[in-house]
C-alpha cells in the first residue's frame, strides 16, 4: 500500500464521520426493531394470514391439473407440465417481492400490496368460471392464474421473513422454533385446501371452491392490518442487487490494483454512515479476494466535492455482503431437485392415482386428495423432531439444535430418493396388474387401490419437515441482515425452478420416449420415477461434498 493510498484511507474515514455528524437520517440507517413490539403475539398474526394465503395457494395448486383436463380440455401431458410451470411461476415471482420489501417497501408494505393482487386474481378466476362469455376460456384462465402466481410468489419471502423480525435477533431458539410453526401452519393449510377445498370444487363445482378461496383472502388481508401496532418493522435499506453490482463495477475497475497486506487499510464503513446499510459488520473472508479489491482507496474515488462514489469504493462489509450470496448459490442450486420431487405430488402423482381404483366403499377419494397424508405427515412429524429427534441428536452434536441446518436438509433430500423409489415400485406393480386385467389399451383405472400412494406421500412429507424447514432457517440464518427477504426468496425459487425442472423432464421424456401418454396403462411411468430418483442420488452426492466444504458465517 502506497503513502498516499494511506492518507486517503483516513481521508474517506474522516469524510464518513461528516456525512454522520452532518447527515440527520438516522432512521433510514437503524433497521433494529423496537423492542418494546414484535414477540410471539404479532407472530400468531402474521401465522394466520399466511395460513389463509396457504389455503388459498394450496387449494388451486392441489387441483390445478384436474381442472386443466375438465375445464380447459387440456391433455394429460399438457396439464401436468401447464400445473409444474404455474407452481414454478409462483416461486419465481418471490424475488419480486423479495426487492420490493428489501429496497423499497418492507415486508409489511410488499404483503399488503401484493395481497391486493392476489384477491384480483382470484375475482378473475372465479369470474372464469361463472360467467358463460368467460367460461372454458384459456386466456382469462391464464391471466387469472397468473395474478395469483404474482400475488402469492412475491408474498412469500416477505411473510417468513417478517415472522423471524419479531425475534431479537440473538433468540435463535425462537427463531428455530418460529420457522417449524410456520411450516406447520404452511402444512395445516394444504391440508385443508387438499381435503375440504378439493372436496368443494370436486362435488359443488369450481366456481364456489374458487370464490370462498377469494373471501379467504379478503379475510387475511383484514387480520394483516389488524396487527399493524403491534408489528416490528425492519427498515429496508436499498437494493442488494445495486449494492452487488456496485462490488462487482469497483472490484473491476481496480484489477490492476494490489491489496494491501494489512486489511485495516480497506474501506470500512462507521456505523451511522451512507455506506453501512446492515445492522451488523462482516468480517472480512479471504474467498472471493478480487472482490476486495472494490475496498481499497484510490484518489478517483472521490468527486470534486470530496463525496464518495459507490460504484468505485466498497465498505468491506458490502463486499462480503455479495460473498455471502456466493457462498450459498451452489448449496442453494443442490435443493432445486428435492422441490421437483415435492412438485410431483399435485401433478404426476395425481395422474397416476387416476389410473387407480378411487373407491373406499361408497366413499370416492378424489385423486388430488391424497397428499393430505404428506399433510398429516408434515403436521405429526414436526412437532415430534422438536420434542424428540433434537433431544437425542443433541446428545451426540452437543448443538442446541441438535443437528444443523444442512445435515437436517441433507436428511430430508435422502427421503426424496426412497419417495421417487417408492412411486417407481408401485407403478411397477400398477402396470402388472392393468396387463393382467387386459387394460393395457384401455384408458381405465385397475383394481389396485390409489390407498396404495400413501407411502410415497408420507416419505414426501418426512423429507420436507428435515429439507424444507433446515433449508429456510440455513439461508435466514446465514443471509447478510440487509439481505434476509432476498436470501429466503432464493430458498423459495428452489421451489420454482423444481417446477420447471419437473415440466422439462415430463416434456422431453413424452417427446423422446413417450413413457407418459393419456393412457397410462400404455405408458412407462415407472421408468419416469426411476430417472427422478437417480437424479436425486447424484443430486444428495454433490450436495453433502458441498455441505462438508460450507463454511458458515455463524452458528447454524
Amino acid at each position: 500500500m502506497q503513502h498516499w493510498q494511506i492518507g486517503l484511507m483516513e481521508e474517506a474515514r474522516e469524510t464518513l464521520l461528516v456525512v454522520e455528524e452532518e447527515s440527520p437520517n438516522e432512521e433510514r440507517n437503524t433497521s433494529a426493531p423496537d423492542r418494546q413490539i414484535g414477540g410471539w403475539k404479532p407472530c400468531s398474526l402474521i401465522m394466520c394470514t399466511e395460513f389463509c394465503v396457504c389455503v388459498a395457494y394450496y387449494g388451486i395448486g392441489r387441483n390445478l391439473a384436474v381442472y386443466l383436463k375438465t375445464e380447459l380440455l387440456e391433455d394429460s401431458v399438457t396439464a401436468a407440465a401447464q400445473a409444474s410451470m404455474w407452481q414454478g411461476t409462483c416461486f419465481l415471482t418471490t424475488l419480486i417481492g423479495a426487492y420490493m420489501a428489501d429496497s423499497h417497501w418492507g415486508n409489511y408494505l410488499t404483503i399488503a400490496a401484493f395481497m391486493v393482487i392476489y384477491f384480483m386474481g382470484l375475482v378473475v378466476l372465479t369470474l372464469s368460471t361463472s360467467l358463460p362469455l368467460l367460461k372454458h376460456s384459456h386466456f382469462t384462465s391464464y391471466l387469472g392464474l397468473y395474478m395469483v402466481a404474482l400475488g402469492v410468489g412475491s408474498i412469500k419471502p416477505c411473510m417468513s421473513a417478517f415472522g423471524a423480525d419479531q425475534f431479537d435477533d440473538a433468540d435463535t431458539t425462537a427463531k428455530g422454533s418460529f420457522f417449524s410453526f410456520y411450516y406447520l401452519t404452511v402444512t395445516i393449510g394444504a391440508l385443508l385446501a387438499g381435503t375440504v377445498v378439493v372436496w368443494i370444487q370436486d362435488n359443488y363445482g369450481w366456481t364456489i371452491g374458487f370464490g370462498l378461496l377469494t373471501i379467504l383472502i379478503g379475510l387475511a388481508f383484514t387480520n394483516l392490518v389488524f396487527g399493524s401496532k403491534f408489528y416490528r418493522y425492519r427498515k429496508p435499506v436499498g437494493s442488494p442487487l445495486t449494492r452487488m453490482c456496485q462490488v462487482i463495477v469497483a472490484a473491476t475497475r481496480k484489477f490492476n490494483m494490489d491489496l494491501p497486506e494489512n486489511e485495516s487499510l480497506l474501506c470500512k464503513a462507521t456505523e451511522k454512515s451512507e455506506m453501512s446499510v446492515g445492522n451488523e459488520e462482516l468480517e472480512n473472508t479471504p474467498e472471493f479476494s478480487f472482490l476486495n479489491k472494490a475496498s481499497i482507496v484510490s484518489a478517483s474515488d472521490f468527486t470534486t466535492a470530496g463525496a464518495l462514489n459507490p460504484w468505485r469504493l466498497c465498505a468491506t462489509s458490502q463486499v462480503e455482503e455479495l460473498k455471502s450470496i456466493l457462498r450459498l448459490l451452489p448449496i442453494w442450486a443442490t435443493f432445486i431437485l428435492f422441490a421437483s420431487v415435492s412438485t410431483q405430488e399435485s401433478t404426476v402423482f395425481v395422474e397416476q392415482g387416476i389410473f387407480m381404483n378411487t373407491r373406499l366403499g361408497s366413499l370416492n377419494i378424489p385423486p388430488a386428495s391424497l397428499t393430505t397424508f404428506d399433510v398429516l405427515t408434515v403436521i405429526v412429524f414436526t412437532p415430534l423432531y422438536d420434542m424428540i429427534i433434537i433431544p437425542i441428536t443433541r446428545q451426540f452434536t452437543g448443538k442446541e439444535r441438535g443437528l444443523s441446518h444442512l445435515q437436517r436438509a441433507g436428511i430430508g433430500l435422502f427421503f426424496s430418493i426412497i419417495a421417487m423409489v417408492s412411486a417407481a415400485i408401485l407403478e411397477t406393480k400398477r402396470l402388472e396388474v392393468a396387463s393382467e386385467e387386459g387394460l393395457v389399451h384401455k384408458k381405465a383405472a385397475v383394481s389396485m387401490s390409489i390407498l396404495w400412494q400413501i407411502p410415497q406421500h408420507v416419505l414426501v412429507g418426512i423429507g420436507e419437515v428435515l429439507n424444507q424447514i433446515g433449508m429456510l432457517a440455513f439461508f435466514y440464518d446465514q443471509a447478510p441482515d440487509s439481505m434476509r427477504s432476498l436470501c429466503l426468496a432464493l430458498a423459495l425459487l428452489t421451489i420454482s425452478l423444481g417446477g420447471y425442472v419437473t415440466s422439462i423432464i415430463l416434456t422431453t421424456t413424452d417427446l423422446v420416449f413417450g413413457w407418459i401418454p393419456d393412457n397410462l396403462n400404455q405408458g412407462h411411468l415407472d421408468r419416469f420415477f426411476w430417472l427422478v430418483s437417480g437424479l436425486c442420488l447424484l443430486n444428495l452426492a454433490v450436495f453433502v461434498y458441498l455441505a462438508s466444504r460450507f463454511k458458515y458465517k455463524r452458528s447454524s
